[in-house]
């Protein structure tokens, strides 16, 4: 979800002016699958407006960053089905079996049903664009929509989206990283930690330095590493089912009215895609073909998703774990490649993820102040930041539990609640009746599915730390 989102926050906070502080070309952007994006980063020192000169002294190459143009929109159709595709996928593929089974087969339709209606909040998103073409990001929109309110409310819900799917990566390091190294055993005289809470501060150490990178070329290269990984475990899942001796016998409950609101998060979060939307839109040559991205796109994804979750409910039934790759028969090799790519995704999370703030970070830090001296700071705040997270990881170590409330209480805004808020309000004297009602229905919905969902995986959250605090 989440790691895809570091280039659509870098301008959360600026003003009006649309400071242009951190402008950054980014080269192969391959967390984008896009050959289109490639150019050269340029960083400018002065908060200029969006079609003055750049009056900065910094050189990239033998070129002053006055003398190098912008970057034209040029991506396809294909490419942009690519990008789109490649934001989505990602952490909620791991879950997907399990709010299957424990929702039973008729939950399918509020899978689908997600998908149907984030598609139509991403071709929101773009009339909105529409609307306005100096907005270029979520929270550009915001803004229009309701001033320096609307850019917080949006900025507030990205940090916090940004924020709990840390936490939950690291939840899934910490429960695969226990299986891939089964049976070790880690021991520190003066540190009251298990071998498994051992291994994922080892595995968040290593990760550490990477949030030292200044250059995010690097680490946007990181964060195709994670898409990678992605792909690899759906693939395993697939050839576990086609070769791995399973069978697929089980089955699935009918429909578990019961448990509904707290799988609502879990589908929620298998969309949160929407903050960097207005980005691809600005990167297409053509935008009117936005929306038919959009469709083919969360078509695809749907039933990649629903593919998935059959297969996985159908292979382990009420065994199946809140990560699919927990269930896999531990000693067939693509259980191994699955687990260690489930282990290393998290790993090229922290610096992508971790971005946006340090660009806000060294952004607010006084002009006076050394590059050296922004660079540790920005380090030193981002490992304190990833420190709390482990620390909150290892303190709350339920992944199906905090990713449904990341669902429920963030993702639900962001997908579906703030697009149509957003949209009827810049288009109020313009939109027709059914559509305003329609809007009103979907917003309707999406606040009744983030209350009840937070309060049914918060409820279920506390009963389980009490309970695990009792033994």
């Amino acid at each position: 979800m989440l790691g895809k989102i570091c280039k659509s926050i870098r301008r959360l906070y600026c003003s009006e002016s649309n400071c242009l502080s951190r402008r950054n070309q980014i080269a192969n952007d391959q967390s984008l699958h896009s050959q289109n994006l490639a150019a050269k980063w340029v960083i400018c020192d002065a908060c200029i407006e969006e079609n003055k000169a750049c009056n900065c002294d910094h050189r990239v190459g033998d070129l002053k960053c006055a003398e190098i143009p912008p970057a034209e929109p040029n991506g396809s159709f294909a490419h942009a089905v690519i990008n789109m595709i490649g934001m989505l996928i990602g952490l909620g593929q791991l879950s997907t079996p399990y709010a299957l089974e424990n929702g039973g087969w008729a939950s399918v339709f509020l899978l689908i049903g997600l998908g149907v209606i984030c598609a139509y909040t991403s071709h929101l998103l773009g009339k909105c664009l529409d609307r306005n073409p100096k907005s270029r990001s979520y929270s550009d929109i915001g803004q229009e929509a309701f001033g320096t309110k609307g850019r917080v409310l949006a900025a507030t819900f990205i940090y916090m989206e940004i924020f709990m799917a840390l936490v939950s990566y690291t939840i899934s390091l910490h429960d695969n990283i226990t299986t891939v190294f089964l049976g070790t055993k880690l021991m520190l005289s003066w540190a009251k930690l298990s071998t498994s809470q051992l291994l994922t501060m080892i595995a968040v150490l290593i990760a550490l330095p990477s949030l030292w990178l200044r250059d995010l070329s690097s680490i946007s290269f990181l964060s195709s590493g994670g898409i990678l990984m992605s792909f690899v475990i759906f693939m395993s899942v697939v050839l576990t089912a086609a070769f791995g001796g399973v069978k697929s016998n089980h089955r699935i409950p009918g429909l578990q009215l019961q448990n509904i609101p707290a799988i609502s998060g879990l589908y929620i979060f298998s969309y949160a895609g929407h903050i960097v939307f207005p980005d691809l839109y600005k990167s297409m040559k053509d935008p009117s073909k936005f929306t038919k991205v959009s469709i083919v796109s969360f078509t695809l994804v749907t039933a990649l998703y629903t593919a998935l979750a059959f297969m996985g409910a159908k292979l382990f039934g009420p065994q199946v774990g809140s990560q699919i790759t927990l269930s896999m028969p531990p000693h067939l090799i693509f259980t191994k490649i699955a687990l260690w790519a489930t282990v290393l995704t998290p790993m090229t999370k922290y610096a992508l993820e971790f971005a946006p703030f340090a660009i806000q970070l060294e952004h607010n830090l006084p002009d006076t102040m050394s590059s050296r001296m922004k660079m540790i700071i920005r380090g030193i705040v981002g490992s304190l930041v990833v420190l709390v997270v482990l620390a909150l990881a290892l303190s709350v170590p339920y992944f199906e539990h905090v990713l449904g409330l990341t669902g429920s209480l963030v993702s639900v805004s962001i997908c579906v609640i703030l697009p149509c808020v957003f949209y009827v309000k810049i288009s109020w004297s313009q939109i027709s009746r059914p559509l305003l009602l329609l809007n009103i229905a979907l917003i309707a919905f999406g606040s009744f599915l983030g209350v009840t969902g937070t309060i049914s995986t918060s409820k279920l959250l506390i009963k389980t730390l009490l309970r695990a605090h009792s033994k």
